[in-house]
């Protein structure tokens, strides 16, 4: 079943239950959905790996989003964006934990033949392609910068 309908099903299950937040989160993701698959160019139907990269999107704005409320001491606005999160992060894979990551990215490191901070490029390049949707690129980026230093 794709995205779309996934999501027009948790749409109607949302609204029987009277779940604003829920709603809320689930009508944004129908939205940018509605877009991508509008969008010029476009062939009217999304792949399973343009989804992905639309939810890491929705999920991003969201954290980016969080983080300015808590700066500026909004936690009303926090809240409601945290709320959404929850709903969209259910729809990605699970992430990875930063163990598991590291682990990943030291395989990647010896088959790419990566040995200082100068090949940062050619590991991000193979590893944002194999981590795809299971980490954070920030998170990617700091651990391949960390171990190409040692």
């Amino acid at each position: 079943m794709s995205l779309e309908q996934n999501i027009n099903g948790a749409i109607k299950t949302a609204m029987l239950a009277k779940a604003e937040a829920e709603l809320r989160a689930l009508r944004a993701i129908k939205a940018a959905v509605l877009v991508a698959k509008t969008a010029e160019g476009s062939t009217g139907e999304l792949s399973e790996a343009d989804e992905l990269k639309l939810l890491q999107k929705l999920a991003k704005q969201r954290k980016d989003s969080l983080d300015i409320f808590r700066q500026q001491n909004r936690e009303d606005l926090a809240k409601k964006e945290e709320e959404e999160l929850s709903v969209i992060e259910r729809y990605l894979p699970k992430q990875m934990d930063e163990a598991e990551l590291r682990t990943a990215l030291q395989g990647i490191i010896a088959s790419t033949g990566a040995s200082s901070p100068a090949d940062m490029g050619k590991v991000m390049g193979a590893a944002t392609k194999q981590l795809a949707g299971k980490a954070d690129g920030k998170m990617i980026s700091a651990l391949v910068k960390e171990l190409l230093t040692k």
